[in-house]
């Protein structure tokens, strides 16, 4: 059976070719802009509910304005709620890996708030030679080949949220001082959260059941913290197995959107002192409902004053914000 499709939108053939079994697929033959017509955007929206993240080489004809413009045409970009946007932007957030943003643990994004996002749109702006690849995972699939008892078991816990995790750290930068990432880890947590969500979500377009988890969650409701760590490391398990993933490796101007809904991701860092950069716009999302209808909620919201910041530390947050 052929991994490549073509499709017809708005009079253009585009084609669309999958990447690995269970998720991904390259869409070609279509140029992202903020003009595209409606049934393009219908064809987007369409292969990005079937395939979970889509491909697009050779996007170089988007800048952070571009980015941003195409973004409103798949939704309501939203900024990050805690880490501040790009200079000259009005939501880019931007991953520098000579100021430490690499994110290299799994994660569904911003899951620590109630409504986290629905989709994410990732441009990358520079690539090292080799390494750097990001990889995603199926939640949908991870959920349904689940063994029957751990599907029953699962369906009616809640766990915890928190952005106490820092994804997007200084860390494994041996360039960045200590006290720069002291003060980006309480730039992160500027508002601290904690945001209880089903470990299984309906999906608000497909239905399908998909997995709530990542590295934001705290504890698992109702269970101990040895029963909580134990489960939550079984079931990333099922996530992350190799059959549920894709890898992708990155050219300058390539352009990937995923559903922030059914997918969690990990960016490889493997590339030592190569530099990356990648901009990110997240797409707003709504808030979940589990199988029985109760829908995540906010439990903690806690604004924290800002900390005194010596001349170095200020100085290192002027660099990032001219990067």
């Amino acid at each position: 059976m052929s991994h490549v499709h073509n499709e017809a939108a708005a009079g253009k053939s585009f084609e669309v070719r999958r990447v690995s079994g269970r998720i991904g697929a390259e869409i070609r033959g279509v140029a992202l802009s903020p003009q595209l017509d409606a049934e393009t955007i219908g064809f987007i929206r369409k292969a990005l509910l079937e395939h979970k993240v889509i491909f697009f080489r050779g996007q170089s004809q988007l800048d952070d304005a571009g980015q941003e413009a195409f973004a409103k045409l798949l939704g309501s970009p939203v900024a990050h709620p805690t880490v501040p946007i790009k200079q000259g932007t009005d939501y880019v957030l931007e991953l520098n890996s000579q100021h430490g943003g690499r994110a290299d643990s799994w994660h569904t994004d911003v899951t620590f708030v109630d409504a986290y996002p629905e989709a994410s749109i990732l441009r990358a702006v520079v690539v090292p030679e080799a390494g750097g690849d990001t990889v995603w995972a199926n939640t949908a699939t991870a959920y349904t080949n689940l063994p029957e008892p751990l599907r029953n078991l699962v369906d009616g816990l809640w766990a915890v949220h928190s952005n106490e995790y820092d994804y997007a750290a200084y860390r494994n930068s041996p360039s960045v001082s200590p006290e720069a990432e002291r003060r980006y880890r309480e730039v992160f947590v500027s508002t601290l959260y904690e945001t209880e969500h089903p470990l299984v979500r309906v999906h608000p377009e497909t239905g399908e059941r998909t997995l709530v988890l990542g590295h934001f969650v705290k504890r698992i409701l109702g269970l101990s913290s040895a029963d909580s760590a134990q489960l939550f490391a079984q079931l990333q398990r099922h996530v992350t197995s190799l059959e549920n993933t894709v890898r992708w490796r990155w050219e300058a101007g390539d352009v990937v959107i995923w559903d922030n809904r059914a997918t969690q991701h990990y960016a490889v860092n493997d590339y030592g002192d190569q530099h990356r950069v990648v901009r990110r716009v997240t797409i707003a999302g709504d808030v979940p409902v589990g199988i029985d209808g109760r829908r995540s909620v906010t439990r903690t919201k806690i604004a924290h004053a800002p900390q005194p910041q010596s001349e170095s530390a200020a100085a290192s947050e002027q660099d990032q914000a001219t990067a």
